[in-house]
This record gives structure tokens, sequence and C-alpha cells, in this order.
């Protein structure tokens, strides 16, 4: 399997990249950033945020914090879009048959989320390897999905099982691997205080709970030289 993996950093492989293209312009609404935000949800948030500031003894009114609670109230709504989002729909929209059965990596994909506990930001970087069944997606579509549940709050147990599940559930491939390395600031500049600090996850399916494929597969998203 060594010789025929595929890796990819997010970019598409010149044989798809045309109908991925495609297949993006029929299905603009599955992912396409909109800095669109409703205005019932973004009163109701700015009045809390405006709240929080006054009872941590903040004056909410002078220059620096009189615009704060909206500009709050928009970055949640836009660091939560991801529950409007649709993962099946965004890997059925780039489906395609090919009789490919080794290896697919696309590694090193960024990942912003908000730890649920603290409403931190946690981040750091994904690693997904899957190996069809006689169906590939775009290879773009991968990242969507991370960033599907990533953009909720989280915890990285859960994102690492997600991303995992919904690639494994549409394209019924012969194994799903999902590796996530992050620093979470909830640890970091509050709590434990442990700024040096890295927390990975896996999660696998099928072939990969095989030692020589789990192996090929942590090799491969070791860090280069």
């Amino acid at each position: 399997m060594k010789n025929d993996t595929l890796e990819a950093n997010g970019a598409l492989t010149p044989a798809h990249q045309a109908d991925a293209h495609h297949a993006d312009d029929e299905f603009p609404t599955l992912y396409e950033r909109k800095d669109q935000y409703a205005g019932e949800a973004t009163d109701v948030i700015a009045r809390r945020v405006r709240d929080i500031l006054v009872t941590l003894g903040e004056d909410a009114d002078r220059e620096g914090l009189v615009k704060t609670p909206e500009r709050v109230a928009r970055a949640y709504q836009f660091l939560t879009h991801g529950y409007a989002m649709d993962p099946r729909a965004i890997l059925e929209s780039a489906l395609f048959d090919e009789d490919y059965s080794e290896m697919i990596l696309v590694k090193d994909i960024e990942v912003y989320s908000l730890c649920e506990h603290h409403m931190l930001p946690f981040f750091g970087k994904a690693h997904v390897a899957y190996i069809p069944n006689g169906k590939i997606v775009g290879l773009s579509k991968i990242p969507r999905v991370v960033d599907v549940f990533a953009r909720r709050l989280q915890v990285q147990e859960r994102l690492t099982l997600q991303v995992r599940d919904a690639i494994q559930d549409v394209l019924k491939p012969l194994g799903v691997a999902v590796v996530i390395e992050a620093q979470h600031l909830c640890m970091m500049m509050r709590g434990a205080e442990k700024q040096n600090s890295w927390t990975t996850t896996s999660a696998m399916s099928g072939e990969f709970m095989r030692e020589s494929t789990r192996a090929e597969f942590m090799r491969l998203i070791r860090p280069r030289a």
C-alpha cells in the first residue's frame, strides 16, 4: 500500500478538479461562507454580552466597548455556523465512481473550534484518511466536513468521532482514520495553565483497525523533516 497512497493537503487531484468545481457550483449553499447573521439572534446575544460587561464592572458605553456586544454576537454566530450545515449533503455533492482501493490521506487540515465547557478556543490540525470501496470524494470536501463539526461547541473527542462517522456513513469505505492534534486555551490561559501541552485524539474504523494499516497511517502523518 505504501507506493499507492495518495496524500493531499486539501488540494484536488487534476483528474477530478473540474468535476468537483462543478459540484461546488451546483451546491453553493452547502458550504459557502456568508457573513450574514440573524437579526433577532444578534440582538439577543448582544444584550446578554452587554449585561456580562456591566457585571464584570466595565462601562459598556465607553468608546472601546460600545460596539463590542454586537461584534461578539456576530463572532459567535460565525464560530458556530456548523450547526446549520449538513455534512452528508457536502460529501454527497462530490462523490465519484473510481476503481481505487488504496489509502487516501488529507493531512494538516487546520482546525478551529470552541470548547463547550468554557467557550474558549481550541485549535490545531486534523489528519483524515480513508480506503475507498468503489467511491471517492472530492478532496476539498474532507476539510469542509471537518469544519462543519469544528464550527460548533465541541469537545475534541466527539469532534474526532463525528468526522470519522460522517465519512464512514456516506462513502461506505473499507475504513476511515482520523487524528486531531490541538491546543486548548481553556487549559493554557486558565486552569492548569500549561502553555505547551497538546491533546491528541484518534478514531479508526474498518481496515484501520489492522495494526499494519494503522501503522502506515501514523507514519504518513508524522511531521515532515
